[in-house]
């Protein structure tokens, strides 16, 4: 079967500065309109036009029924508005359908490139960012904000914007009229929409307490979702229900109160523009009676009228639905557009794979992590290029730490670790990436094909190349008894594949990447005796020819290594192999020796050499 899955090109668009959006929601909706301004000028033009030939219609029908009013003579006017009126209509639905196509398309597009954009900065944080938030959370407000966006899009073009032009337009008609029936209508309505607008701002805080709310109750659903196995194994199930029942409860009753308060903003304009509408009425009415006005003036003004009491309405209740919209696209980036973690140098350095040799140095380095004690203090360490060094020493003494500084995912605080003589926060992304192949001891595999997971090390590696390293990392024969072989979906985080499969899979996925520096972060702790027989005999021939840097609990995973680097408290208590450390008093022999579990062999397994 074909292993050869579908491999897309990176995405080399430089990332947009999102960040200064953090609290500047309106901002972040305009910077993807002006990305699109071409399509959103001929959206604004068509419901122009649109909006135009809607007002126009209430001057026509003053012209036919002064016309109407003339008998005989006015037959011309008659007629000659009643082909107007027909124009019109016709202008008015081409201009809608216009715009309506075209909104139907660069509206999915805004809301799919602000779904891309985030996602792309919210993949940039440090693991800091993640360890004290919900994923499930995170990826709902990427979604909510996309939503966001879309639906004030919408908003703005079929009702907010028609609503303003028809308000602007009316108010002008109307002028010819009378012209301080038009300035007392401009008046009027200018108050009506500021009282209206700073009533809706003191509901911002029940908006935004909603808006928090829905984020996390959607986390914690994916979060007990991801972990029903636990939740079974526990007879969990009930609590969890309860506590989810609990959540949405609290929900639902902050999504209730903040409706309702847009209700009482919504009762509160209809009361006061239905009394403007009587007003402007009567006002057209005296002034017919004053002979100041036609009989045709005083249907247009009752036309417009009407238009203006539907248009402040829709505005009203369009600026409060908005003002819910912008309040929760304004939480959802507070908490995505965090400023990116980053050590202020210049990744510039770019190192050709062909130039990486794998050596390796600490260099006087000292970090803590916030708010915590030093975890490592002047630590130096030199490893080079083709050596198997392992890290040991009891939880706490460091050894996590060293490789997460190695791999940049936290930043130096004092000193410097290089690669290759480079400093790695000189390096660019590329060239350190292709530095390193990782085994960590929790594998994370994609819900996608096999062939796919492995092709992750190296996505344009051939189908000869995925299969041979499936090979080499003994995957091929439990890979071939799947239901599709190469293409079989191993499910959410590799649950179909047991353990040791899936560590073998991340050894393949190695082997494909062919670095020359290998990590090991305790990659087979949590294995039983048969599968880790197999996932060491993989790792022997993995290692051969690399820098390899591991972490173990078990020692006699780390026989016949170069050098054992034993860690206490942020320092180097000792260094040697295994042979010098076992022959002399320290923390190795005294402390990690003596602890049976550390160095009980695995029955079968031969040690690695």
């Amino acid at each position: 079967m074909n292993v050869k899955d579908s491999v897309l090109p990176p995405d080399t668009r430089p990332m947009p500065a999102l960040a200064r959006y953090r609290t500047r929601p309106l901002g972040f909706i305009f910077h993807y309109v002006l990305l699109h301004g071409r399509w959103h000028a001929i959206i604004v033009s068509a419901i122009a036009i649109a909006v135009a030939c809607n007002v126009g219609m209430s001057a026509i029908i003053r012209h036919l029924v002064n016309g109407m009013t003339e008998g005989g003579r006015g037959m011309g006017a008659v007629w000659v508005s009643i082909g107007l009126f027909c124009a019109t209509i016709i202008c008015d639905n081409a201009a809608w359908r216009v715009a309506g196509w075209m909104a139907s398309g660069v509206f999915v597009r805004v809301g799919g490139d602000v779904r891309g954009d985030l996602f792309r900065y919210l993949s940039g944080h440090d693991a800091t960012y993640f360890a004290d938030r919900l994923s499930g959370a995170l990826a709902a407000r990427v979604s909510a904000a996309a939503g966001a966006v879309v639906a004030l899009e919408n908003m703005a073009a079929w009702n907010l914007l028609p609503s303003v032009l028809n308000l602007f337009l009316a108010i002008i008609t109307l002028g010819t009229v009378s012209p301080l029936m038009a300035a007392v209508l401009v008046g009027m309505t200018l108050l009506l929409g500021l009282c209206i607008y700073l009533l809706a701002g003191h509901g911002q805080e029940m908006h935004l307490a909603y808006a928090a709310e829905a984020a996390e109750v959607d986390g914690e659903m994916l979060d007990v979702m991801q972990n029903l196995p636990l939740v079974r194994a526990y007879g969990m199930m009930g609590v969890e229900h309860g506590r989810m029942r609990q959540r949405i409860r609290g929900e639902i009753g902050l999504h209730t109160r903040s409706l309702r308060y847009m209700e009482k903003l919504r009762m509160i304009h209809s009361v006061v523009t239905a009394f403007m509408t009587t007003g402007l009425l009567l006002w057209a009415v005296l002034l017919w009676r004053m002979h100041r006005a036609t009989t045709g003036d005083v249907v247009m003004v009752t036309t417009l009228g009407f238009l203006i009491l539907n248009c402040t309405r829709d505005l009203a209740f369009s600026m409060v639905e908005a003002m819910k919209h912008v309040t929760r696209l304004a939480e959802t980036l507070g908490h995505l557009l965090v400023p990116h973690e980053g050590s202020g140098v210049a990744e510039t350095v770019v190192l050709p794979p062909a130039m990486l040799r794998g050596h390796v140095q600490l260099r006087d380095v000292s970090f803590a992590y916030p708010g915590g004690a030093p975890v490592l203090s002047h630590f130096n360490l030199d490893i080079p290029a083709g050596m198997r060094v392992g890290l040991v020493g009891v939880s706490g003494s460091g050894k996590s730490t060293v490789l997460a500084l190695l791999q940049r995912q936290r930043f130096v605080q004092a000193g410097a670790v290089e690669l290759d003589g480079v400093n790695i926060l000189e390096l660019d992304e590329a060239s350190l990436r292709a530095a390193m192949a990782v085994v960590p001891q929790e594998v994370y595999l994609l819900r996608r094909s096999v062939g796919e997971n492995i092709r992750y090390g190296r996505p344009d590696a051939t189908d000869e190349e995925v299969k041979a390293a499936a090979e080499a990392a003994g995957c091929t024969r439990f890979i071939n008894a799947m239901p599709q072989g190469f293409a079989t979906v191993v499910g959410e985080r590799g649950v179909m594949l047991s353990g040791g499969q899936r560590q073998r899979l991340a050894i393949a996925r190695a082997f494909l990447r062919n670095a020359p520096i290998l990590i090991l972060d305790e990659a087979t702790s949590a294995l039983d005796g048969e599968s880790e027989r197999h996932v060491h005999a993989a790792l022997e021939r993995l290692m051969v020819g690399r820098t390899v840097i591991a972490v173990a609990h078990r020692l006699s995973t780390l026989r016949g290594f170069d050098r054992i680097v034993v860690m206490e408290h942020g320092h180097i208590a000792q260094t040697g192999t295994m042979a010098e450390l076992e022959a002399v008093p320290g923390p190795y022999r005294d402390r990690l020796l003596a602890t049976g579990d550390l160095l009980a062999p695995v029955p079968g397994l031969s040690p690695l050499s």
